[in-house]
């Protein structure tokens, strides 16, 4: 009997051929995916698959660095801010998968200590049994403005001490990601702590002036939550916050439902931010009880007074409807749900490339989802 050792078992090559490739910003023809151990390997010619490969045929599909979104809040009635437990991650990584979302950030908005407290307890125990798409948590508060809070809850906005940013960063060992924060209204020493201890800042649910967007956006805060939403707006006299976004250029969120933001306003976004603009879902899901309890209308969420609230948009609606409202090409609006949040975050995701993660998204031409691999596996 011949014996096949454990090494060439893990070195076995996948070769995903018939497809075509959408990765920075091209779209190629007549090339494989080779796979193996999780990465990407190489990309070489149909004629050139290596013939101990196993071949997977992909039906001309077009294939996708994974979809990546950095900010929703639950899913299948299951609220991260209300159900704060392991069972909600299981079923955001459950759904997301089945969306062809293979990495995201969960995310709780403004509540109290202990609600917070629990999400990093939870977010750090589930770290270890996650199926991977769970990339580290998003707090979206408390410290935020409250003249610009929008959905949030105004009871539990506060500022931040560097106590308690210290507090909950030791607790979470790595595992919260990503805060949005209202810069103008934080200590300096709090920001550079956040920065320096590898938080990724978004400022987010700010009232800033025009000037104060100019001294803190990329001085350190690298990124801005929602364009337009949740923040001052233009006016001929007073210009406020968002010329200085457009012109200092931080990677910055929208999201492109034509509701939350309206496609005109969209666009001109696009044209300023250029490579720095990219998509994320806010998406929430129905629920009657605690804090925040959101009701679908049909083609968005608000709260019990009528409020908007987040959407219900999947993150290869915000490639469809980046192509069809952004007027960007196939290829830029993959970018914008793959590369510019992959960049932002510093994964080794958001491109189809040798040495890349094997994560990937393949759709038709109606924007039908036909595959999701993560890290190299098919789980749908």
């Amino acid at each position: 009997m011949q014996c096949v050792s454990l090494r060439n078992i893990v070195a076995m090559t996948t070769a995903l051929h018939n497809l075509q490739i959408i990765s920075d910003g091209q779209i190629t023809k007549g090339k494989a995916i080779l796979i193996s151990g999780g990465k990407i390997t190489g990309i070489v010619a149909d004629n050139a698959i290596p013939q101990d490969a196993e071949k997977k045929d992909m039906n001309g599909a077009y294939a996708a660095p994974g979809l990546i979104d950095l900010q929703l809040y639950g899913s299948g009635g299951r609220l991260l801010s209300i159900d704060t437990d392991e069972a909600t991650l299981l079923q955001m990584e459950t759904d997301l998968l089945a969306q062809g979302t293979t990495g995201f950030f969960p995310t709780i908005s403004t509540n109290t200590d202990e609600v917070i407290e629990e999400t990093i307890r939870v977010g750090r125990s589930y770290r270890e049994k996650a199926k991977g798409n769970f990339l580290g948590i998003h707090l979206e508060g408390p410290f935020l403005n409250a003249v610009r809070r929008g959905a949030h809850n105004k009871d539990f906005i506060k500022k931040a001490s560097l106590g308690l940013v210290k507090k909950w960063l030791d607790m979470a060992d790595g595992v919260i990601t990503m805060m949005t924060i209202a810069p103008e209204l934080q200590d300096q020493e709090v920001i550079d702590y956040l920065h320096n201890s590898g938080v990724i800042l978004s400022s987010g649910h700010s009232n800033a002036t025009y000037t104060e967007g100019k001294r803190f956006l990329n001085k350190p805060i690298p990124a801005v939550t929602h364009i337009y939403n949740a923040m001052p707006q233009m006016h001929h006299r007073d210009p406020g916050y968002i010329p200085a976004i457009f012109e200092e250029r931080p990677y910055t969120s929208i999201v492109p439902d034509g509701i939350h933001v309206d496609f005109v306003m969209a666009r001109l976004a696009k044209r300023e931010l250029g490579d720095k603009l990219f998509f994320i879902t806010d998406s929430v899901t129905e629920t009657n009880h605690g804090p925040y309890q959101h009701k679908f209308t049909g083609d968005r969420y608000v709260l019990p007074d009528g409020t908007l609230s987040g959407s219900c948009l999947t993150m290869l609606k915000c490639i469809e409807n980046g192509v069809k409202h952004f007027g960007v090409s196939l290829p830029e609006s993959v970018n914008m749900a793959t590369l510019y949040p992959a960049q932002l975050a510093k994964l080794n995701k958001g491109k189809i490339e040798a040495g890349y993660d094997a994560d990937l998204t393949f759709f038709d031409n109606n924007y039908s989802l036909k595959g999701t691999y993560l890290a190299g596996k098919q789980v749908n």
